[in-house]
Order: structure tokens, then C-alpha cells, then sequence
């Protein structure tokens, strides 16, 4: 890595510490208090070697560090693109930014270079403290004028958590590559740890305690209206009542699910997702739980029900769209909220589209998902083989996985802002191993779940724009 005239900036962002020295004298006697350690120094580099992003559309990336999200850009290893090691970002208009926090920081440095004969032009380090909701500029704008990997250096002042974002003008095109983060203490973040759920993490040994639903913190949803969990109607009619076995409506606050007592599994799960969301600081729980709420002598599906299926405890409302809080998170761990589901599917293409939905509503837009399954027999990690049941026969292993999303920028009166124009995504994926990992190649239309489900998804939607919107299948854009 060649530095060129490493500059320090003093950041926009920050809070300023008065402190004063005062002397303490001795106390005969007195015990002597040890002097507080001090916070261990850390170097975090993202290399952007880990992951792949091909074009130049939105979409969310798991790297080294974290998720980070790149807008009009893409992981660039051609021949034109500056690079240490294989790949870089190569940035047009757009911008790159983090999905998370780091903690401590206290300088940062880039490394940047024009993409092959293209122009000269610049850029902008921003940075937020509010979980991305805001950022203001870093330092002083950058000219990128050098054909070959140059570093620039940014001083960090703030102790807290913080994000960081660079932000692209005008046509041409840049290669940002190694971005060092040097601090001290915990950086709060796990290097080269993707946030996915291994079939066997903590899931085998003893079934952990049970919960029931979880309390409506500030966070949850409301009951109706804008951003409620069923605005775009019920799909199959559920009910919370003991005779509609198979069609079992449960609030759990942050999600609502319909459920099967045969099938152990959710028929459905429906949220509301904006940044609010997801742009909170707490971690993964990892408390997988069966649910007490079910009706007396229904059975409940274990915390380690699925252990040594071949089958990943697949969550359909998933835990990066609520970390708002702690009862937020935990919610989506109940064992009501999992399928059965073939590792790649979840791990792989799942985890993208979710990834893509959680970048859309940071780019301005709120997201109304369903998701579902239906059918019997996938194939997991374990054999080659379709298993249609595991848990000794209690829990359906489904044969597809779907979802649709309805993508609105963000506003009130959602129901009455659709119109024929409003961009619907939906997806149906063969719950299987061998699938691919794009999430593009598995697009439908809304029209395609409902006829092998049987549900009316969009319901509360008057009915022209329902025969228009479920009708077009989304290009994946």
C-alpha cells in the first residue's frame, strides 16, 4: 500500500471532553487504588475480498466486518480496477456505507484511486453517531486525482459508536479498497462472522427455557393503521381460536404469524420494516425458545428440535429486521417464527433479499413483507435425500419458501398511496440446498404464491389495483 502525504482531519463529528488533573494525598493506612487499565488497541481492516456484488444496483454485501450497503457500485476485479488483492469497490455516483457501528474508533483511512483512464473527481467521508439516521461530513472533501492506490487519514473524535459512509459526485468513477479502523476497547463488532443461523449453533444439547409473547415495547408496531403488521390484510383468514388448528393467528407484537399445529411451522409471518427497525444497537440474541402461548396440549416445537436434520432453524421474520431492542430481537427467536429451511436457501438467498429489503428502507422507502411456505419435502446438508418431516415426524419440512415485499417511499395513508405503479417484489425459492445463491433468478408473481397457497395476499387493497400490482413480476432492480 502506497501512502501519499497522509493528511489529518479533525471530523465534524464529535464531542468535546474537558477534563482537569486535581492530586489526591495520601492517606496513612489507606489501601492503594490500582490505576484503571488501559483499553486494549485494536486494527480492523475491511479488504473487500469476502464478498461479491457483480453490478451496479442497491444491494446490501456481508464482508469482513459487517453488512455494508453499495449504491451504485459494485466489487470490482478487473484489470482497470486499483487494488490491493483481488477486488475492490468501484464507485460511480453512488455511495458506500456501513450497516453497523463500530465503537472506539479513533482514526480511520482510506485507500482510493481512479478507476483505469476515467476522469479526476471526488468524494466525501460522512459519518453518523444516530445509527445512520443522520450524517454529516467527515474532514474536508477528497480530490481523487491519482491513478495508483493513494491513503488518506481521518481523525475520529468521537468515544461512541459511530458509522461511516463515502459518498460519490459526478460520472466518473473511483476504486476505494482497504479502509483500516484504529481505536481502542471493544469495537463491538465480530471480524469475519456472517450474521446467519449454522444449522448446528446452539442448536443441539438441552432445549432452552420457553417464552410466551413477547411485551409491545415502544418499538412494536401499532395494532392498526400505518405501519401495522397486517395493514395489507390477513391472507388466509386466521384465527386466534382453538378450532382453526391450522390457521392459528398469533400477535407476537413485532410480527404476526399464522400457524399450523400439525405442520409445527408458520403458515405465514406479515411485518412493517423502516430503519427504525433495524438501526438499533442491539447484537443478535441468539435465544431460540419455543413458544408457551400455544393453546393447552399443542405441542411445542424445542429450541433444538431441528438438531442434526440437515436443516437450519430458519427464521421468517428475521432477526436483522428487529434490533430496535432487546424484547424486538428476542421475538423473532421463538421457534413459532422458524421452518425448517435447506442451509444455502437460508443462509445464501435469504439472507440477500433480506439484506436488499433492509437497503431499500434505508434509501428512503418502508417495506410491508409476507412471507410464507408451502408443500412438503426439501432437501438439506444432511442427505441428498427429500425429508418431508423432522422432530420425530412433529415438524413439516416445507417444499417452497416465498415472500412478498411492497415497497413505498416513506409517507402516511400507505393503503391509499399504492397505485398501479407501486413496486411489489415477490419471490418463491424450492427449498432445497443446491439452489442458487442470486435471489433474482427466483422472482414471480404476487399472482404465482397466491395460486399455490390459496391466500388472498394484498387484500385490503382495492381490487384494480390489486389485479394490477399482483400481476407484474418485478425485474429485480
Amino acid at each position: 500500500m502506497k501512502f501519499k502525504n497522509i493528511l489529518i482531519y479533525s471530523g465534524l463529528i464529535g464531542v468535546l471532553y474537558l477534563s482537569a488533573c486535581s492530586k489526591k494525598i495520601a492517606v496513612e493506612g489507606e489501601t492503594p487504588v490500582a490505576p484503571p487499565k488501559a483499553a486494549t488497541a485494536y486494527t480492523i481492516t475491511e479488504t473487500f475480498e469476502s464478498g461479491t456484488k457483480a453490478s451496479y444496483a442497491l444491494d446490501s454485501v456481508q464482508l469482513l466486518t459487517g453488512k455494508w450497503t453499495l449504491s451504485d457500485a459494485l466489487l470490482g476485479n478487473l484489470a482497470a480496477d486499483a487494488k490491493n488483492g483481488a477486488k475492490a469497490v468501484r464507485l460511480r455516483t453512488g455511495y458506500l456505507s456501513m450497516n453497523f457501528d463500530i465503537a472506539g474508533t479513533k482514526m480511520i483511512y482510506v485507500s482510493h484511486a481512479k478507476y483505469g483512464t476515467d476522469a479526476n473527481s471526488t468524494w466525501q467521508l460522512l459519518a453518523s453517531t444516530d445509527g445512520g439516521k443522520t450524517y454529516a461530513q467527515l474532514g474536508t472533501e477528497i480530490n481523487e486525482t491519482s491513478t495508483i492506490l493513494v491513503t488518506d487519514s481521518f481523525k475520529v473524535s468521537t468515544t461512541g459508536k459511530i458509522r461511516f459512509q463515502i459518498k460519490k459526485a459526478g460520472t466518473t468513477r473511483i476504486n476505494i479498497d482497504d479502509i483500516i479502523f484504529k481505536g481502542t476497547g471493544d469495537p463491538g463488532i465480530t471480524v469475519g462472522t456472517p450474521d446467519t443461523d449454522p444449522t448446528d449453533n446452539g442448536n443441539t444439547g438441552t432445549a432452552a427455557p420457553g417464552r410466551g409473547t413477547p411485551e409491545a415495547g415502544a418499538d412494536a408496531p401499532p395494532a392498526g393503521g400505518d405501519n401495522s403488521n397486517l395493514l395489507f390484510g390477513n391472507p388466509s383468514g386466521a384465527q386466534a381460536n382453538i378450532v382453526s388448528a391450522e390457521n392459528y393467528l398469533i400477535d407476537q407484537k413485532y410480527y404476526v404469524e399464522s400457524y399450523s399445529m400439525t405442520r409445527g411451522i408458520p403458515n405465514w409471518v406479515s411485518w412493517h420494516l423502516d430503519p427504525n427497525n433495524f438501526n438499533g444497537t442491539v447484537t443478535r440474541k441468539d435465544d431460540f425458545a419455543s413458544f408457551t402461548g400455544l393453546p393447552t396440549n399443542w405441542y411445542q416445537v424445542q429450541s433444538n428440535s431441528y438438531s442434526g436434520s440437515g436443516f437450519d432453524r430458519g427464521h421468517n421474520c428475521p432477526s436483522g429486521d428487529r434490533t430496535s431492542s432487546s424484547g424486538a430481537n428476542s421475538a423473532t427467536f421463538l421457534m413459532t417464527n422458524m421452518i425448517p429451511q435447506a442451509p444455502n436457501n437460508n443462509q445464501k438467498t435469504w439472507e440477500s433479499f433480506e439484506s436488499y429489503l433492509r437497503a431499500q428502507a434505508l434509501n428512503g422507502y418502508e417495506v410491508y413483507v409476507i412471507m410464507g411456505s408451502y408443500g412438503t419435502g426439501g432437501i438439506g446438508s444432511a442427505s441428498a435425500s427429500v425429508i418431508n418431516t423432522i422432530n420425530n415426524g412433529k415438524v413439516t419440512v416445507p417444499s417452497n419458501v416465498w415472500k412478498v415485499a411492497v415497497l413505498l417511499k416513506t409517507g402516511d395513508n400507505d393503503l391509499s398511496r399504492v397505485t398501479a405503479s407501486t413496486r411489489v417484489i415477490a419471490i418463491n425459492t424450492p427449498n432445497m440446498n443446491t439452489i442458487g445463491a442470486n435471489w433474482k433468478d427466483y422472482i414471480v408473481t404476487v399472482r404465482d404464491i397466491e395460486s399455490a397457497t390459496g391466500y388472498n395476499l394484498l387484500a385490503n387493497l382495492p381490487q384494480n389495483i390489486q389485479d394490477v400490482v399482483e400481476k407484474v413480476k418485478d425485474p429485480g432492480n
